[in-house]
């Protein structure tokens, strides 16, 4: 597990992808301070991760990176740390379209093809 407080490269995607899911790589966004947590079994890990380093519940959002894929099927919103009715969101995914290209952005700034 590790944050991602600088950029990391496409190609760092894809090695932790082959090393654990083979096509994916959980994440855990801050969007808050816009750092990214991944490689981890579990996106609670990496939601603990944040957490023990000064990350608030809140801006903690879920999500998994499928470095093979481009566009709109390079991430997916989909994780059970997503589900939280106090802040309206009821499923797994994301609900707010500003969160999602809030963190589709923090994604490309910090992991560069």
């Amino acid at each position: 597990m590790k944050i991602i407080t600088q950029n990391m490269t496409l190609d760092d995607i894809k090695e932790m992808a082959a090393a654990t899911f083979g096509n994916l790589v959980k994440a855990v966004v801050d969007a808050d301070r816009q750092i990214i947590a991944v490689d981890a079994e579990l996106h609670s890990d990496l939601e603990a991760l944040l957490l023990e380093d000064g990350s608030k519940q809140k801006d903690l959002w879920g999500i998994n990176l499928y470095p093979e894929m481009r566009g709109d099927d390079f991430i997916e919103f989909d994780s059970m740390i997503n589900m939280r009715p106090s802040q309206g969101n009821r499923s797994r995914g994301i609900e707010d379209q500003e969160l999602r290209n809030k963190i589709i952005g923090i994604v490309a700034k910090r992991i560069q093809p």
